[in-house]
């Protein structure tokens, strides 16, 4: 697929002339999340009202994916699928797309460029070097160690973004806004906080001029995208006549609330269906990280130690999926009223999305990193449920299926990668301690930063965790309730 001309009928073309289009914003973290999301609002906006906001695209690690773009001219294809079918949406507002290892020179000259006006990004929650435990840098990151070291030539995120404004601050450019959309609680907070503390230790008079001049909006962000497959690229294929590496897969649904603070424009994304322009995104994340992701956890959780292979397959489940409902009402329970959303609906609506027979999203995928999710997932508000009185039992149980999926072996003595950044920790933390719910939990409750201790030091609740955990080590798929 590497221009529009002659593709099948069937697929749904850009409706907005291309080679007119010149390049606004740079993404880094060209992954499928970012191509069923982000590129295809940018893409509906562009349709909706012109203006120069191509995007170009950076992978600061593998090349894979910018490779793919690359020999597409940009393009590919979005595949939305439900119970009714599938349709192919052919995506153009992707115009270029950078390896930052092969050229870090190219990637940095990109940042300083004036037309460059916004700097987005979804490189998931552990790529910030954020230290949950402190909320600011983990300085043992390894990204942070290099680009302190060596700051004029980055690798990691926050050492491009600030190399990047920096170059622009000393040839009196103005600075892009940074825009995070990866599902950390006040994303654009976080990311101004790192990028302070980075300054801070590098550059007071660069560090002032951030903090004045340099607006990081928050954002929310809601689309189910399972990892692309066969078939995927089949299906693509078919529906667009085109061979199409690039290809993603996701659900009608599709949510977008952002914080309108920008530097220097953007596009017109309240224009687009599921796009919202708020003054503060605070109550819509938290609804979404708690309701939808941490019921996707515990679903992910219980769902790849009982051998389902989907999340829909999860919800056949009546059982599981009836616990899923419960846990979404007690994190609604923990929520201040969201502005135009009735989180009854709210819920229904996750049902429905989690049930969708046409998304294969595995449990597998949803369980990766999770010392990166739990805290706002499931952390957070248990330990606001238990202050308010209620007994937390829907975090219990999540948290006892991921203690039970971090032991890294099914019942039947197969292993399995846990697929999380401090998995070494865990494995040594219970290497050589009995099997059973209270030793292995006591243990993990020890993770350093992990745990807060109004979860810790509740001995009811972490007398809950080890119960059931006993349960989950004795039979993976005995019900819980």
């Amino acid at each position: 697929m590497q221009t529009l001309s002659g593709l099948a009928p069937t697929a749904k073309l850009p409706a907005y002339d291309r080679n007119q289009l010149k390049s606004g914003i740079l993404h880094l973290g060209p992954g499928a999340f970012f191509r069923a999301h982000f590129a295809p609002f940018t893409d509906a906006a562009l349709a909706a009202e012109s203006g120069d906001w191509g995007i170009e695209v950076a992978s600061l690690r593998t090349p894979d994916v910018a490779d793919n773009l690359s020999a597409q001219n940009g393009l590919y294809t979005t595949l939305i699928r439900d119970s009714s079918g599938t349709t192919a949406e052919v995506i153009g507002s992707i115009l270029k797309a950078h390896v930052a290892p092969r050229d870090p020179a190219g990637l940095l000259a990109r940042l300083e460029d004036p037309a460059i006006r916004i700097v987005s990004m979804t490189v998931t929650e552990k790529a910030y070097g954020f230290d949950p435990a402190t909320g600011g840098l983990d300085l043992k990151h390894p990204d942070i160690v290099a680009d302190l070291a060596s700051r004029h030539a980055p690798r990691g995120v926050i050492g491009y973004l600030v190399e990047g404004l920096a170059r622009r601050r000393q040839k009196g450019i103005a600075p892009f806004t940074p825009l995070s959309c990866d599902n950390l609680p006040s994303n654009g907070a976080v990311l101004k906080r790192l990028v302070l503390e980075f300054t801070s230790r590098i550059d007071s008079d660069l560090h002032r001029w951030i903090e004045a001049n340099v607006p990081f909006p928050s954002t929310m962000v809601d689309r189910i995208t399972p990892a692309s497959t066969e078939a995927t690229y089949a299906d693509a294929e078919r529906l667009t006549g085109r061979t199409d590496m690039a290809a993603v897969e996701t659900e009608p649904f599709t949510q977008w609330v952002i914080e309108d603070h920008f530097a220097n424009g953007r596009p017109a994304w309240e224009k687009v269906r599921g796009a919202l322009m708020v003054e503060e995104v605070s109550a819509y994340e938290k609804m979404k990280l708690r309701m939808l992701n941490g019921a996707h956890s515990l679903l992910a959780y219980l769902g790849y130690i009982g051998g389902y292979e989907f999340i829909r397959d999860v919800m056949d489940d009546a059982a599981l999926a009836a616990l899923a409902y419960r846990h979404m009402h007690a994190a609604a329970r923990t929520l201040d009223p969201v502005p135009g959303i009735d989180l009854d609906d709210y819920a229904n609506e996750l049902i429905a999305r989690f049930a969708n027979k046409a998304i294969a999203h595995r449990t597998y995928q949803i369980a990766m990193d999770g010392t990166q999710k739990l805290p706002q997932r499931l952390l957070e508000p248990a330990s606001e449920a238990l202050a308010h009185g209620d007994r937390a039992e829907t975090y219990a149980i999540a948290v006892a299926a991921w203690m039970r999926y971090a032991i890294g072996e099914h019942g039947n003595g197969d292993r399995y990668e846990l697929r999380d950044p401090r998995a070494a920790e865990i494995a040594a933390l219970i290497a050589d301690i009995p099997r059973t719910g209270l030793a292995i939990s006591a243990a993990l409750f020890t993770l350093p930063g992990l745990f807060p201790a109004a979860l810790t030091g509740h001995r009811a609740w972490t007398q809950d965790v080890a119960d059931k955990l006993e349960i989950l080590i004795q039979d993976d798929r005995l019900p819980l309730f």
